[in-house]
């Protein structure tokens, strides 16, 4: 198992416990690439007995990352997990492994819950996402066929595409094999839907395993959500051609409906009557930054070819994300 850290806190010891609870007759490989922490989580980590590779900061890569922890692991199959993920049961490991049994799958990822905490409107985008399903699936163009599938992911319409190649590294596992032949892509954001994209246009399958449960999920922030959709939307253009939002005026259109999709949201939970006015107060400006960033995201593109401001604007909007 992959883990890159960095400043883990306490929530990463809880990480590392549920991994050494894990039932798993096999054994499990812990492999951590450290980029320059400060809080002791590599020392940590080494005490729970894993492999530590230090690297600074400025070397951190999404994809480039994983791919020097995947190189260092013996096993045909890899696990990789981000350092937030908390396995929920002691069967994890071995149902996300079991997705291999089947000799056509190529990676396999998990299914996230939010931590019970979390607001109201962070849950409901979790359990709209493909990594929320309640059963397996098996997702590929034509299996083996490397010709036929480009042909068939062409004549997917853009939503299409985007979904069959669903893949999320926050809990996932690659065949090693497969891994050979299609290292994960050197990414600052999206290496998991971009390496799944690339096994599938090969006549691969990526495998849903719902039974892998993790504990994942972060506070709401305005600033980091605008981050996060800008640049997913960004790949979402460039991996499947996909606009969600394609003009200023669907941005503002749409914020009508989403301003009132989180009030009746936010309406029906039962919340205190501060934290109710809080959300949905917030809703508000949180329902137009939803669009705006999925419209320049995916404008990006050839804004950045246009303009140094908006070169520096996108600069700023990547980094760290």
């Amino acid at each position: 198992m992959v883990i890159p850290t960095w400043n883990g806190g306490p929530r990463f010891r809880e990480v590392l416990e549920a991994l050494c609870a894990q039932d798993f007759d096999e054994g499990l490989e812990l492999i951590v690439i450290d980029s320059g922490s400060t809080d002791g989580t590599p020392e940590l980590a080494a005490k729970f007995g894993a492999y530590v590779l230090s690297i600074p900061q400025a070397e951190f890569n999404h994809g480039t990352t994983r791919n020097r922890g995947i190189a260092l692991a013996h096993g045909e199959i890899v696990l990789l997990l981000t350092q937030d993920a908390k396995p929920m049961t002691q069967g994890f490991v071995r149902a996300l492994a079991a997705a291999f049994d089947d000799p056509a799958v190529d990676g396999a990822y998990a299914r996230q819950f939010p931590l019970p905490q979390q607001d109201p409107i962070l849950k409901e985008r979790l359990a709209r996402w493909s990594g929320a399903r309640n059963e397996p699936a098996r997702q590929t163009l034509v299996p083996g066929d490397a010709a036929a599938s480009r042909a068939r992911f062409d004549e997917l319409e853009p939503m299409q595409r985007y979904l069959t190649a669903s893949f999320d590294n926050v809990a996932s596992a690659v065949r090693r094999s497969t891994w050979e032949r299609h290292p994960l892509p050197p990414r600052s954001f999206g290496e998991d839907v971009a390496w799944a994209r690339e096994v599938l246009l090969d006549g691969g399958t990526i495998a849903y395993e719902p039974a892998a449960e993790v504990e994942h999920s972060h506070p709401i922030s305005m600033k980091r959500e605008f981050k996060r959709l800008y640049c997913d939307h960004k790949n979402l253009l460039a991996l499947f051609g996909l606009r969600t939002v394609p003009t200023w005026g669907h941005a503002w259109r749409g914020w009508a409906g989403q301003r009132r999709f989180y009030a009746e949201l936010v309406a029906s939970q039962d919340l205190p009557f501060k934290e109710h006015v809080y959300w949905r107060l917030y809703s508000i400006p949180y329902s137009l930054a939803e669009g705006v960033a999925q419209f320049l995201g995916a404008r990006s593109h050839w804004k950045t070819d246009e303009s140094r401001l908006w070169r520096w604007i996108d600069t700023k909007l990547t980094h760290a994300v």
